[in-house]
């Protein structure tokens, strides 16, 4: 049945485009995030892997709000790894080492860069496509990611 939101089809096609490039995001952050949980080492392990679980978990369900969102405005969620890979904005591995710091770093600027990506669509959800809908969630989506930073950031002070 089609989806009859009040949104144009074509507006909700490009948010929906978008939405899977930030699911693609998320999932790739997801699994950089259980990669340091699992391979950290160093004097802090015990501490650190914790707080990766806890970053991953947190991650863990904003993929699925990501993918309830575009099935919400009437689209298919993508659901590949190839696919994540071919959307994502960030790089899939680094090569700094297994070292809490060389994890945080990694992720830190992987949130950062989720921010800014959020940041910049904010108001074109809501001008450009009149989807405030998906602007006010991206918005929450947004504050998680930089509380999720500067949890990472407070570890390199």
């Amino acid at each position: 049945m089609k989806t009859q939101i009040g949104m144009k089809p074509e507006n909700s096609v490009q948010v929906a485009d978008t939405l899977n490039k930030l699911l693609s995001d998320e999932h790739v952050l997801y699994i950089k995030t259980r990669n340091a949980h699992w391979n950290v080492e160093g004097p802090d392990f015990a501490a650190v892997h914790k707080f990766f679980e806890a970053q991953y978990d947190e991650l863990e369900g904003i993929i699925d709000q990501v993918a309830e969102r575009i099935r919400a405005i009437g689209h298919y969620a993508e659901g590949t790894m190839g696919d994540y890979l071919k959307l994502t904005h960030l790089n899939e591995k680094s090569g700094e080492g297994n070292s809490s710091l060389a994890y945080i770093k990694e992720l830190l600027s992987d949130h950062e860069s989720v921010i800014i990506q959020l940041r910049e669509n904010i108001t074109r959800f809501s001008d450009e496509f009149q989807d405030l809908g998906s602007s006010d969630f991206i918005t929450g989506l947004m504050e998680t990611h930089e509380k999720m930073a500067w949890m990472l950031r407070s570890h390199l002070k």
